[in-house]
């Protein structure tokens, strides 16, 4: 596309002249992918490929060995993995490559996206009532393989879908405030659709439902990846 990578809504994620100078650029459906790498005194450079999704999401391959199976790595794990001596920095310990020179990802236009969606944290990312936004989500019975909704509008919702998915043993029961069992029938499809999006009632992720992390969803207490990532990046 002439003018950069574009989605079905029309939604232009980086201009041509903003990836210009920027190495290994590939343009893949809702993503654009670069060369990115992080550099340790004792182990050199790792090298990775980075993708940038227009909900604010970074994910990370790593290429330091032909061998290396560490896949789909957020910045700050990718940071670790490299061996990097001062680690919890990783928007500026992770960089691209831009006119032959390595400059961290804090200086380059693609924390654009990231940067807008966790803005939630600090209240910029807000729907109608004052309160981060995030939309229904969907987590499959274990029993019954019915999926069932949650609605994330409170810090205590988010905790109880956050709890849900990391449960391998889900089940509908489970479901503190809706009172399901696995004979109850399924929402139609039709019906599912709807996920709450303040922008479109139909949307299927976009920036103002899509939550990159935030005070509301993501918890201190908690010592999985996708929580700790949140919190050393808060610190970052």
């Amino acid at each position: 596309m002439a003018n950069g990578l574009e989605r079905e809504s029309g939604l232009t994620l980086f201009s041509e002249e903003e990836l210009r100078e920027v190495s290994g650029v590939k343009r893949v459906g809702d993503y654009v992918e670069v060369t990115c790498g992080c550099t340790s005194h004792r182990y050199g450079d790792a090298v990775g490929r980075l993708r940038v999704f227009v909900n604010g999401y970074l994910e990370i391959t790593c290429e330091c060995t032909p061998g290396c199976q560490e896949d789909k790595l957020t910045p700050s794990a990718f940071e670790k993995h490299s061996g990097r001596e001062t680690a919890r920095k990783w928007k500026n310990n992770v960089w691209v490559i831009v006119n032959g020179e390595k400059v961290p990802l804090c200086k380059t236009v693609l924390l654009k996206y990231y940067n807008q969606v966790s803005k939630a944290a600090n209240g910029s990312h807000r729907s109608q009532n004052g309160r981060a936004c995030h939309r229904d989500e969907f987590v499959r019975c274990t029993r019954c393989n019915k999926e069932r909704r949650f609605r994330l509008r409170t810090k205590e919702e988010c905790r109880i879908h956050h709890d849900a998915l990391a449960d391998a043993n889900w089940k509908c029961s489970d479901l503190p405030y809706d009172k399901i069992a696995c004979d109850d029938e399924e929402e139609r499809a039709s019906r599912r659709v709807y996920r709450g999006c303040t922008r479109s009632p139909t949307c299927k992720g976009c920036t103002s439902c899509v939550c990159f992390g935030c005070d509301i969803c993501r918890f201190s207490d908690c010592s999985c990846q996708t929580c700790a990532d949140f919190t050393n990046n808060a610190k970052a």
